[in-house]
């Protein structure tokens, strides 16, 4: 990846892009395409992985391949979400949204990998437009 990856309205982002998925956990992150509307990537998580505190910038479509519960918590290690706690969705395949994301960790506590197709889209105009 070239540049700064903070690009458009995303540039007011308060976190350093040393913190970016693909910077600051690189090992559970792969970049599948860029460019100046769209960033996709692949999470893959194991069983009993723990990814390293990170943050996404832009809102994104998530595309789940596999799941698995997982704990996500915040920078100070908070638990923000544990997946067991939370209302069931729909079995994978299945599609999400997410907002951006701010410095977070995410544990795979579950007997499966978590893995997801992530289309960040970019805002690079007034109000959010792409």
């Amino acid at each position: 990846m070239t540049g700064d990856h903070r690009e458009g309205s995303a540039s007011a982002w308060p976190w350093p892009a040393s913190l970016d998925a693909l910077s600051a956990a690189p090992g559970h992150h792969t970049l599948l395409l860029e460019n100046d509307r769209v960033r996709v990537l692949e999470t893959r998580i194991p069983p009993g992985d723990i990814v390293p505190v990170h943050t996404h910038c832009w809102p994104s479509l998530l595309y789940v391949l596999s799941w698995s519960d997982f704990i996500r918590c915040d920078a100070r290690g908070t638990v923000v979400l544990d997946s067991r706690m939370a209302a069931g969705g729909e079995s994978p395949p299945s599609v999400g949204w997410s907002e951006a994301l701010p410095p977070h960790s995410l544990e795979n506590v579950g007997g499966a990998e978590i893995r997801v197709i992530s289309v960040e889209i970019k805002q690079v105009g007034p109000g959010g437009t792409a």
